[in-house]
């Protein structure tokens, strides 16, 4: 059977997460989605232990869990987030990462070994001082069969490979726990095809979820795995994963990596961005309004470390399918370009109106006909959802946590949006 995983999120305990990533509602956003399983967040918060305890149930000889009331149709896996603090030659790094996890009593039991390394109740994202080769060793001494790997591997801050303060090798962060690495969360910011260009990521399970901070639909699932399994489980999950199995692995669904907030470069507070890395190498990756260092975009970066040229794809690379949510089609207006807001009550009923009489909106965007499209959605929607599977979407990119702008007319758009930027490149070669 095929199931759709989204295995990184959040809860209502993390800084900078709503107040309604709580159970029921993280249910009702994933239903809506079309997601099978989703990671539960936050693991090691004693105050979301309680509430997955009392929520949630094991499913004997699977290491996942269902609701205790209800039949939803959604698992979930023990799942958490950590972030490390550590020295590498005299500069500090600051680097996330996933943890999965067969149980909960897992994550209990990780929860007590890792808590003199930092207070892992002040945020459900816990900040640990301790170096990632630490924990690689602890949380596989508790548990062979859990696995842990870098978080939004791109992300200019808190990330592995960020442009703010990354390592430049998965061996610069994990030094002798590294071949117990055996995945790459790639980030809203890029996509496989941009992971591809670097050679010494080829043995790594590149790996796609929403790391949600809200239950709406545009947020879950905005980026998920896709598995080919017999038999659902934690165990046949991370086989998959470690194995690189494309037979089980199917697919990952990315968004267009220039919708992710940190695509381009810029100085979203000068209202310079988004730059390409060729424009804003021009200017130095200087701002030319505040002279302070441009926040490098993820373009970028792939740019400093890649050692192939854009198109290359390695042997037994699992492949991606590049989405939208399905949000921000219903956004735009006659003109092609986003008129509605994401949240609108107007909005959310036309949402509900449509993935209610397909199923899902993996339904509506992947699986449904032009002709079940037609009896549920006005002909500019269909037209859109067309357009996306057929990459025919173009982004304004993303940058500086500015989160990256869909449109149909795309060249006008485009560079009207850009032509602010021009006056700051005169003089430059």
């Amino acid at each position: 059977m095929r199931f759709y995983a989204d295995l990184h999120l959040h809860s209502h305990y993390s800084a900078a997460t709503s107040s309604r990533m709580i159970i029921e509602d993280i249910i009702q956003g994933a239903l809506m989605k079309g997601l099978h399983v989703i990671g539960t967040g936050d693991a090691l918060h004693r105050g979301w232990l309680g509430e997955l305890k009392q929520s949630l149930e094991e499913i004997p000889g699977t290491g996942l869990y269902k609701p205790k009331k209800g039949k939803s149709g959604i698992f979930f896996m023990a799942q958490t987030e950590v972030g490390t603090v550590f020295d590498v030659e005299g500069k500090m790094r600051h680097v996330h990462h996933v943890i999965l996890m067969k149980s909960l009593e897992v994550a209990e039991q990780l929860r007590e070994r890792l808590s003199k390394y930092g207070d892992l109740d002040v945020d459900g994202r816990p900040i640990l001082s301790i170096r990632p080769a630490e924990l690689v060793e602890i949380v596989l001494e508790i548990d062979r069969k859990s696995l842990i790997y870098p978080a939004h591997a791109w992300t200019p801050w808190r990330s592995i490979f960020g442009s703010i303060n990354g390592v430049r090798s998965m061996e610069e962060c994990y030094e002798d726990a590294t071949d117990c690495i055996h995945a790459l969360e790639t980030g809203m910011s890029s996509d496989p095809s941009m992971n591809w260009r670097i050679s010494a990521l080829d043995k790594y399970t590149l790996i796609s979820a929403s790391d949600a901070h809200s239950p709406w639909p545009f947020r879950i699932g905005r980026e998920a795995c896709v598995f080919e399994l017999q038999k659902l489980s934690y165990g046949e999950i991370r086989e998959s994963i470690v194995k690189k199995d494309p037979s089980r692995l199917l697919m990952t669904i990315e968004v267009d990596p220039a919708y992710g907030k940190y695509h381009f470069s810029g100085h979203r507070n000068c209202g310079i961005g988004p730059l390409s890395h060729k424009e804003a190498s021009r200017l130095g990756y200087l701002c030319p309004v505040c002279h302070k260092r441009l926040t490098m975009g993820v373009e970028g970066r792939i740019e400093e470390l890649a050692d192939r040229d854009p198109g290359f794809r390695p042997p037994g690379a699992i492949g991606y399918m590049s989405l939208l949510p399905l949000h921000e089609i219903l956004a735009l207006g006659e003109a092609g370009e986003p008129e509605k807001s994401l949240y609108s009550e107007a909005l959310q009923i036309e949402y509900e109106r449509i993935v209610r009489g397909i199923g899902s909106e993996f339904k509506v965007l992947i699986e449904a006909s032009k002709e079940e499209l037609a009896k549920v959605a006005p002909k500019r929607i269909v037209d859109a959802i067309l357009k996306l599977r057929e990459g025919k979407i173009r982004i304004i990119p993303g940058y500086d946590g500015v989160y990256g702008k869909p449109v149909f007319d795309s060249l006008a758009s485009h560079e009207r949006d850009r032509e602010g930027l021009r006056k700051f490149f005169e003089g430059f070669p």
